[in-house]
């Protein structure tokens, strides 16, 4: 029987990491592998994800450690950046839902 190497995590054309083929995003692997979730526990948060699959995100993450932490970092920058726009200009449709919601409020209190 030949043994076939398997890839666990993949960079889309965007340059993000994902699980496998899937659109899970390493960093919600990672992210909750720090902060103390087990592999079942992040595998039932994500069932689209086998639980080999969990472990390779995670044994990728230890084997790569200095550049997805980077790679964290930049991402978190950029969700930053992003947040900090859209509270800068927030889309009309948005804005709208505020009003809405806003006015929903007042009619409660």
């Amino acid at each position: 029987m030949t043994e076939q190497s398997k890839t666990y995590v993949r960079q889309d054309p965007s340059g993000a990491y994902r699980v496998g083929q899937t659109k899970v995003s390493l960093d919600s692997v990672v992210i909750s592998y720090l902060n103390g979730c087990s592999a079942e526990t992040i595998q039932d948060d994500f069932p689209v994800l086998s639980l080999e699959q969990v472990y390779g995100a995670i044994a990728f993450y230890l084997a790569n450690r200095k550049e997805v932490d980077e790679y964290l970092e930049r991402q978190e920058q950029l969700f930053n950046e992003l947040r900090e726009k859209w509270e800068k200009d927030p889309d009309p449709v948005l804005q709208r839902l505020r009003a809405i919601k806003a006015g929903s409020a007042q009619v409660k209190a």
